[in-house]
């Protein structure tokens, strides 16, 4: 692992300082987009005393007794909704040691009818714990802060593809499918991995560091470098929607977390950008240059992409949280097949 190699730093000031700046910016984004996936973004402008709200409010979550952090465990919601212990959330069908509260935008859960997508039933109310009554307007506000700057950023993105900057707004839609995710590592001994790698499935993500290394990302086959902390930014990826909708012109990155080392443990928060879930995808079209460009989306027979959004997300979800799959959505997995004559299992 090499740590020669830094991760660009944007300052999204510059769309709005002058037209020269908004040019230099809109080709920074780019190639930052085209050639790591990954950037630091500093001039975001999101609330410095509201990010330090709830950085200290999701540590005191994680810092709630066990029994009431299970209170609102994600095994009682069908919309993936709640508290995982470590070692609960799979990638690549191993493991990740972290501990983590995920809500998404509180809306209705659908009812469900014969012939409704089954990607309907990720739409539903979050879990809230009792104990910690401060942490729903908290990151109520906070949501709706990262939702307009990421809309704004997710306008530069169409410019710097030479689209209309609302080109996106229509797949966003006003139901859109925005995450959020407190997570703590809690550094402690016997842990393969923080996180496994892998690619985001929205337009965006977004995460906020405390001062613990951990994250990776993978710039070249199995060439890793540190995306360390750095104080008032965000690290930004893009994720597999931006890499659909470009024709692989952009590409999401492949990223891990290595666990903390004993005695050190991690907290971050992310916030992903996503789509409505009866969105698809579409190529949009480029100026001859970039579409000359585009590599077309990448393919992975144990994680194909999908242009319908509501089955991308849902895939991931089933894939992720096999206990709530099992209890929620067991019509949803494939039936176990018989075994060959002379096969075992192991």
């Amino acid at each position: 692992m090499s740590t020669l190699v830094h991760l660009p730093i944007l300052d999204l000031r510059q769309l709005d300082a002058s037209p020269d700046a908004r040019a230099d910016f809109l080709a920074s984004l780019r190639d930052a987009a085209r050639e790591t996936g990954f950037f630091y973004l500093t001039g975001h402008g999101i609330d410095p005393e509201l990010q330090q709200e709830v950085q200290q409010l999701s540590r005191a979550f994680f810092a709630l007794p066990l029994a009431a952090k299970q209170q609102v465990a994600m095994i009682h919601s069908p919309h993936f909704r709640g508290y995982n212990r470590p070692g609960a959330e799979l990638t690549r069908g191993q493991p990740d040691w972290r501990e983590q509260f995920d809500i998404g935008a509180d809306r209705p859960a659908l009812p469900r009818a014969a012939g409704d997508p089954p990607w309907w039933r990720l739409q539903g109310p979050n879990q809230w714990p009792e104990a910690l009554p401060t942490l729903q307007p908290v990151l109520t506000r906070w949501r709706g802060q990262m939702t307009r700057m990421s809309r704004t950023l997710l306008g530069a993105f169409a410019e710097a593809l030479a689209l209309s900057p609302d080109a996106f707004d229509a797949l966003h839609g006003e139901r859109p499918n925005e995450h959020i995710k407190l997570i703590r590592y809690p550094g402690e001994r016997g842990a393969t991995q923080g996180v496994g790698p892998h690619k985001d499935s929205g337009f965006l993500s977004f995460l906020l560091q405390d001062d613990q290394p951990g994250l990776q990302v993978e710039v070249a086959p199995d060439h890793w470098i540190d995306a360390l902390p750095l104080p008032g930014t965000f690290v930004v990826n893009i994720g597999e929607l931006l890499e659909l909708a470009s024709n692989g012109y952009l590409r999401a990155t492949v990223h891990r977390v290595v666990p903390s080392a004993p005695g050190h443990e991690r907290h971050s928060i992310a916030f992903f950008l996503g789509a409505q879930l009866d969105a698809v995808v579409p190529v949009y079209p480029l100026p001859e240059a970039l579409a000359r460009e585009a590599r077309g989306p990448a393919t992975d027979p144990h994680n194909p992409l999908l242009r319908e959004v509501g089955w991308n997300y849902l895939k991931g979800r089933l894939r992720s949280h096999p206990d709530v799959a099992l209890r929620h959505h067991a019509d949803l997995l494939p039936a176990p097949r018989a075994l060959a004559v002379g096969e075992t299992t192991h």
